[in-house]
């Protein structure tokens, strides 16, 4: 009697036969449309990032890629979805600073923490710019702090907790207002196009957000940008850098966007995604639209990119605790 004649025998073909089909099951991945969520609302940096993206990485994934805006809690509610769905790569969520670095950190009882994802990709880094307006009674950085010191302020955000929130009052304290975290009215919207849209139509007086996201307002002459948070200009932006205007602390207020599925994420698959993204942030059209908005495209591994994202958390988490920006409840 040989060994493949005994129970113990079958019992290890077995547990091989089932490690063949996991791996040849990994190998067809993906073997239908692919669900990708957006935390955050249309006309938003994280929206116009993802729009770009996802033609040139549909033709590298071979598979439909079904694009969901999951709005809601400052990108809270998306990035809940993708952290309860199944860690197999058909739902995946395009991430961004404020719902997985802000947020974690402002935030005590946010529903998940950076530990209940797998990031396969960070692939683009753009930097913030503040805005007003056109046709403001406010023309420079220096007007918004003597109107915030004098008759208050209102800054509009894409949520309570999300990078946009932070960055209003980060920029406000740098600039010298007195626990501007309070002292400012901070008017949280569903998105960073309502956000801009809040701004335009006078319900607040300026908005910090990532310059990928006031291009076009910026183009057309709805908005007037008083700030970008850069080393060096910003192309299309007439406005002065931090460093500047005295204030190169804020070059580390900068926007990303990343993918990420659930925690538990293959390994194979997490490669796969990789591959997809260097292939997919080539396309020229991709680039030329988002680095004509200020953005820098660079393709990180999901190693490197996880690194980044805790990095940024521990940046942001300090900056909360300097600013009593902490939400308890």
């Amino acid at each position: 009697m040989t060994l493949f004649d005994t129970g113990l025998g079958r019992a290890v073909l077995g547990v091989a036969a089932l490690g063949m089909t996991t791996v040849a099951a990994l190998a067809e991945y993906p073997e239908r449309s692919i669900n990708m969520v957006i935390p955050y609302g249309a006309g938003g940096a994280t929206d116009i990032s993802a729009r770009a993206i996802s033609a040139p990485l549909g033709d590298a994934v071979g598979q439909p890629l079904v694009m969901a805006n999951i709005t809601g809690a400052g990108g809270a509610t998306g990035s809940v979805a993708v952290q309860n769905a199944k860690p197999d790569g058909y739902t995946m969520l395009f991430a961004r600073v404020g719902s997985h670095t802000v947020s974690p950190a402002m935030k005590a009882t946010l529903p998940y923490t950076l530990d209940d994802f797998r990031f396969v990709t960070v692939y683009e880094i753009n930097p913030f710019a503040c805005a007003v307006a056109a046709g403001s009674d406010i023309t420079s950085m220096e007007e918004l702090v003597a109107k915030a010191k004098s008759d208050g302020i209102s800054f509009s955000s894409s949520g309570v907790g999300s990078g946009l929130h932070l960055g209003g009052a980060m920029v406000l304290d740098a600039f010298g207002l007195e626990d501007a975290a309070n002292t400012a009215t901070h008017i949280p919207q569903q998105g960073g196009g309502a956000a801009a849209t809040a701004v335009l139509n006078g319900t607040a007086d300026f908005l910090c957000t990532n310059t990928s996201a006031l291009a076009g307002f910026v183009a057309n002459g709805q908005m007037t940008p008083l700030m970008v948070t850069t080393a060096e200009p910003v192309v299309g932006f007439d406005a002065p850098t931090a460093a500047e205007l005295g204030h190169p602390e804020l070059e580390q207020l900068v926007g990303w966007t990343g993918i990420a599925g659930p925690a538990g994420l293959p390994d194979e698959v997490a490669a796969k995604w990789e591959d997809w993204m260097a292939t997919a942030a080539a396309d020229p059209k991709f680039r030329e639209t988002m680095e004509a908005a200020g953005s820098i495209i660079d393709v990180m591994s999901p190693e490197e990119a996880n690194t980044f994202i805790r990095e940024q958390y521990e940046v942001f988490r300090a900056l909360v605790d300097d600013l009593g920006m902490r939400i308890e409840g």
